[in-house]
């Protein structure tokens, strides 16, 4: 069902806002919602992020509107904490995130015209600019912590990039990730071999980042390709996988590849 328009939407929020009002009510309110913190509903907002990525993932229109609605519950949730410190609540959030849509967006909102410059570079100057503003003292300002290590990762690579400081050609990454895997394999302690490991596995962001794709991306696909195959080898072994030795199961894995190509030509179903 579509919504029936600004007034409906108006009165679902404050629908939604007055239920998390009375959930929080320290009298008559739940108990569960009531001993809930900033700190402690965080790992929910995250989780319920993921969830809408994975309903757009499956295309499933019904479950990404309901994962949407659940994400929204999130944003209620910590306004209403908020407020209840009188620090701010629903409407400050959404008057800040319009201010700043409106403020990186000269060209559409204000007087500035379109120079040509493509999405990202326009966006990041102005954020750039709006983390200057706040005082921030490094290039690495803002780059949330909570981020997947991958993104992160990329992320931090792009800030870097952006002061020149970055290899001129994917020749010198490919060096560097190759360099990394010389050096975990001579690594002597534990703890030498996780920040080798963590060398490495940077270093590989920068190659694929500097080949234009996104690790996060990327990474994501490749689990998905050998969680496909190895359900595959499964099936085509009948309950005995595990019992059979290691070139067997390279032969199911070249046999599971073999289907997918198969498949992959002739428009066949898998």
């Amino acid at each position: 069902m579509i919504s029936d328009g600004s007034y409906g939407s108006e009165r679902n929020l404050a629908r939604l806002l007055s239920i998390m009002a009375r959930l929080r009510d320290p009298v008559s309110g739940c108990e569960w919602d009531c001993a809930q913190t900033f700190a402690t509903i965080a790992p929910y907002t995250v989780e319920e992020a993921y969830e809408v990525d994975d309903a757009i993932a499956r295309g499933d229109m019904a479950a990404l509107k309901e994962e949407l609605g659940d994400l929204l519950l999130q944003v209620v949730f910590h306004a209403r904490m908020a407020e209840e410190l009188g620090l701010f609540g629903f409407d400050d959030i959404a008057a800040a995130i319009a201010d700043k849509m409106e403020a990186r967006h000269p060209h559409v909102f204000g007087d500035e015209v379109d120079a040509g410059q493509s999405r990202e570079d326009r966006w990041e100057s102005a954020k750039a600019a709006e983390r200057a503003a706040k005082g921030a003292d490094s290039a690495m300002a803002g780059v949330a912590l909570a981020l997947p290590a991958l993104m992160r990762a990329e992320k931090l690579q792009k800030r870097a990039t952006r002061q020149g400081f970055d290899w001129p050609d994917v020749g010198g990454a490919v060096a560097k990730v190759i360099e990394e895997i010389q050096e975990l394999a001579e690594a002597s302690s534990d703890e030498e071999r996780v920040a080798e490991a963590g060398d490495l596995l940077f270093a590989a962001v920068n190659v694929v980042r500097k080949n234009g794709v996104a690790p996060e991306d990327a990474l994501r696909a490749a689990n998905a390709k050998f969680e496909r195959r190895f359900r595959g080898m499964e099936a085509l072994a009948q309950g005995k996988f595990a019992t059979l030795n290691l070139d067997q199961q390279e032969e199911l894995w070249q046999a599971v590849k073999r289907l997918e190509t198969h498949q992959s030509e002739t428009g066949e179903a898998p």
